[in-house]
């Protein structure tokens, strides 16, 4: 496992690094035999391993809806088992890319998966990051109600989860989903415990004592849009004075990739993104007023529940409270990091949550 000491080792390692990449044009096609195209890039390190980098347009759960989806792996990779495929999902504001895939200082989470043997995959539920944006989001938000409910994105997930299974002739593989993403992958399992090996909710959504940092309250329309100082606000939300767990340029790095992930809101001043409001109203409806949206008995299999200590969107009683409910999970576990936030991932202790995932899986494995 790598710690926190092995990452200057790391950064040199990674500052090697030589991109070449074929210029291919994303589409989507019209059966499931055939359902992507894709950019294919090739990332040398170290001069003798190599990631593999490809990206897809894979069809979503309804008629003319299309996700994004990056993979990432050892190119020497030959061998691909229901302990070693991964796919992540990500929460209600922002896309998949700069959680899962936001290179800090030449290293993201990808990037140690896939180095660590992982066939590791990311997908964007529709109206988020390169996926297909709904008709609702070319008008006015008052326009039209809310889009993409958790049940919805969870069907969009269960398209991109099969895609994956076919593509690497599996019955089962890992899952991840982080904030609104648990309650995606949740749902998901719930539903289909028999196509999923592992869970693993990061900071997972449960019912709500206090309000969400999502709901700024009112009407609400098709989606919302956030600016940059909005986003920082939130991601300080809580923290005490000297409590600085993400380093300001790293923040930075995570704004300028983030806002330029939107291609309405990238052109605009101040710079915004666009964000589908279902997961808000689902907060109202189910989180916020006592009902959950799936039920944790129905999930079967070994699952992890993990989030860091000052996270203020999915605070630390929603796991704890979440936890004894998982009365038919194969085998259950309950982390809380430290020094860390809702966005841990991209801070400087991200080699705590890294290192806790991939021992969970890997524990799979070795059984």
């Amino acid at each position: 496992m790598l710690n926190h000491s092995d990452y200057k080792t790391i950064k040199k390692l990674f500052s090697t690094i030589a991109i070449s990449l074929s210029a291919l044009s994303i589409s989507g096609c019209a059966t499931q035999q055939n359902t992507s195209s894709s950019i294919e890039n090739t990332v040398t390190i170290a001069a003798n391993a190599q990631l593999a980098v490809e990206e897809f347009m894979v069809l979503g759960a309804d008629a003319g809806i299309q996700l994004y989806v990056r993979n990432k792996r050892l190119s020497s990779m030959k061998s691909f088992t229901k302990d070693n495929v991964l796919l992540f999902v990500h929460g209600a504001t922002y896309p998949s890319e700069t959680g899962f895939d936001l290179r800090l200082d030449g290293l993201s989470w990808m990037d140690v998966l896939a180095q660590q043997g992982f066939d590791v995959y990311m997908v964007d539920i529709r109206g988020y990051g390169k996926s297909t944006r709904p008709a609702e989001m070319d008008r006015p938000a008052a326009d039209n109600k809310p889009i993409a409910d958790t049940d919805t994105a969870a069907r969009d997930y269960a398209a991109a989860a099969d895609w994956v299974r076919q593509r690497r002739s599996l019955d089962k593989i890992n899952v991840l989903g982080h904030s609104w993403g648990t309650a995606i992958t949740g749902l998901y399992t719930s539903r289909h415990s028999d196509k999923v090996n592992r869970l693993v909710l990061y900071a997972p959504v449960w019912l709500r004592k206090s309000a969400s940092l999502t709901d700024s309250g009112g009407a609400l329309g098709a989606y919302r849009q956030v600016t940059i100082d909005q986003a920082r606000k939130r991601k300080d939300t809580g923290l005490k004075s000297g409590q600085n767990p993400q380093p300001d340029a790293w923040f930075e790095v995570w704004a300028r990739e983030t806002f330029a992930s939107d291609p309405v809101g990238s052109k605009a001043d101040p710079k915004f993104v666009r964000a589908p409001n279902g997961s808000v109203m689902d907060s109202r409806i189910f989180w916020s007023a006592g009902k959950p949206v799936y039920d944790p008995a129905n999930i079967r299999v070994p699952t992890m529940l993990i989030l860091a200590e000052w996270d203020a969107d999915t605070p630390p009683y929603m796991a704890e409270t979440l936890f004894p409910l998982l009365t038919n999970a194969q085998a259950k576990k309950l982390v809380i990091l430290s020094e860390g936030t809702h966005s841990i991932m991209n801070e400087v202790k991200r080699f705590s949550l890294f290192n806790e995932v991939t021992r969970f899986y890997k524990d799979g494995a070795a059984k």
